[in-house]
């Protein structure tokens, strides 16, 4: 980058969804967006594309569920960029059966703790990585942004039965959110928990009653706190939720 002043974003899950609408929002902005994904040819066109528009973009791929791959992006954004001024834990996944006339292919009372794995890994480890990774950056700079993307299925107040690996997933990203946010003692530097809501994308279905519009507004205003904005807190649309 010539201009070391343009705050650096990273987004996860940004070739789609909610995480391209983030990443567009912010661009819009004036952040540098570094696009991370796992699809490479998907990726390359997300950032193709916000370039298109006049935003500054670059793609660098990432599998968020291997540590190896998780390494080699924050080497990687280290060494070209310098800094991460704004980390977006956009990625996850739904591994199992949303489909409601087979309920017991999503209970806890039916699922071996071996198949919670790929939730834990996608939804809640690999966050937990990458802010370890980018961190040090933050507290160098006396500035940083991270906004976990959680989900109200995931707040002890409104746990319900179902769907053990997806919740209890992003319970733990709830937890590594509070935990992170207590020990870093900059006042600059914000951690919080976003609950997008029920959101019409791939993963949300054509029936979720809220837009990638709507879902990425409450991304994009944890991301861009103000100085005296909250940290390690719940929010849905800028409004604290319970944990």
């Amino acid at each position: 980058m010539e201009d070391d002043q343009v705050f650096v974003a990273v987004v996860t899950g940004s070739n789609r969804g909610l995480g391209l609408q983030t990443a567009q929002e912010l661009a819009k902005m004036g952040y540098f967006v570094i696009i991370a994904a796992r699809d490479n040819h998907q990726g390359a066109l997300a950032a193709h594309r916000i370039v298109k528009s006049g935003g500054k973009a670059q793609f660098v791929q990432l599998n968020i569920a291997n540590n190896h791959s998780i390494q080699q992006f924050i080497a990687y954004v280290t060494k070209e960029f310098g800094r991460c001024d704004v980390l977006v834990n956009n990625a996850g996944a739904f591994f199992e059966s949303s489909d409601q006339k087979k309920p017991e292919a999503a209970s806890i009372l039916h699922t071996p703790l071996e198949k919670l794995s790929p939730s834990l890994d996608t939804n809640a480890a690999g966050a937990y990585r990458l802010m370890q990774g980018f961190l040090p950056l933050m507290q160098k700079s006396g500035y940083g942004r991270i906004v976990n993307v959680s989900t109200g299925m995931a707040s002890l107040t409104e746990m319900s039965g179902g769907w053990p690996g997806y919740r209890l997933s992003k319970l733990m990203l709830n937890g590594i959110t509070r935990m992170f946010a207590a020990e870093v003692k900059q006042p600059n530097i914000k951690i919080n928990a976003v609950c997008p809501g029920w959101v019409r994308t791939d993963m949300g279905g054509p029936e979720a009653d809220r837009s990638v519009e709507e879902g990425a507004s409450g991304i994009v205003w944890a991301a861009t706190l103000p100085d005296d904005g909250p940290t390690g807190g719940f929010f849905r649309d800028g409004e604290p939720i319970d944990w």
